[in-house]
């Protein structure tokens, strides 16, 4: 009778192999989700994301500090490393690829990010079910404590003997690149920056798997750091580095980069992914209606 039940179990599973596979793992889908669906679980996690404690927000936000800072230890250790023997260019490119480890943990983690707040929980207010002093709030807590996270692991980290030989001069390399910037360049740059972590959020939401988002988020995060983009809690977090470590950077550049920052990521995220891919999934919605 076992047996016989388990052919017919791996029966049921032949004629419907878009459920699941022969041992009862469920089929990804071959393409990608609709941009209407990708939304619709967007807007399901912007919900979660907006009805959480003030505990809970702050506790995910104060280990995306550390994670960044992780990044930014993995990236200057490589570039110290291989420098000598490969140069600064191809040190920079492996550094960054280990830098991708950073958002493999923010998203996988689930931790919070300032600018993963650009996006989805944006979604959850189109119902007006959701006070939009709860996105202020979000918005306000993550970055504060994204950066006290962060400046706690950077004073351990800086404590002479930590880091091996050469990661200070790699850490004031990647504080000096964006504290040289003109402001103009600087603000350019942060919209940039602010789109792809943006856009990432749209993707991740858009997978099914664990594998798909670490990937996602990955190639995201070794994309910032290739382009060296003004992220505001990354580039806030080399430049607390680099006064650690001795640089003519000040508390007054680190806070007007901040500033800076913020505001060219909230526009970057806001007006290129937000604003089009909203307007993507309402399009896709009309396609799909059969009653259009």
């Amino acid at each position: 009778m076992r047996g016989g039940a388990s052919g017919q179990h791996r029966a049921d599973m032949a004629e419907e192999p878009e459920e699941a596979d022969g041992n009862g793992n469920a089929h990804q889908p071959e393409e990608a989700p609709d941009p209407h669906e990708m939304f619709a679980r967007t807007r399901d996690e912007g919900k979660r994301r907006l009805t959480r404690s003030k505990l809970d927000l702050s506790t995910t936000s104060l280990v995306a500090g550390f994670d960044i800072v992780f990044g930014i230890i993995a990236i200057a250790t490589a570039t110290a490393l291989l420098t000598p023997r490969f140069g600064p260019s191809a040190a920079h490119f492996v550094g960054s690829l280990f830098f991708g480890i950073a958002f493999i943990f923010i998203v996988v983690g689930r931790s919070e990010l300032f600018t993963e707040n650009f996006f989805v929980p944006i979604t959850a207010l189109r119902r007006g079910k959701l006070s939009v002093l709860k996105l202020v709030e979000l918005w306000t807590i993550s970055p504060v404590m994204n950066i006290i996270g962060g400046t706690v692991l950077i004073l351990i980290a800086s404590t002479e003997g930590v880091l091996p030989e050469g990661t200070a001069p790699a850490l004031n390399e990647l504080a000096a690149h964006i504290d040289e910037l003109p402001l103009w360049s600087a603000f350019c740059s942060a919209i940039i920056g602010g789109a792809l972590i943006t856009a990432m959020t749209w993707m991740v939401e858009g997978v099914g798997t664990v594998g798909g988002r670490i990937i996602i988020a990955w190639i995201a995060g070794t994309v910032l750091a290739l382009a060296s983009l003004n992220h505001v809690i990354v580039v806030t977090l080399e430049l607390i580095f680099g006064m650690r470590f001795g640089t003519t950077i000040s508390f007054e550049d680190t806070a007007v980069n901040f500033g800076i920052a913020a505001a060219g990521n909230m526009l970057g995220g806001l007006v290129f992914v937000t604003l089009t891919r909203t307007s993507q999934a309402i399009g896709a919605g009309e396609t799909n209606d059969p009653t259009r």
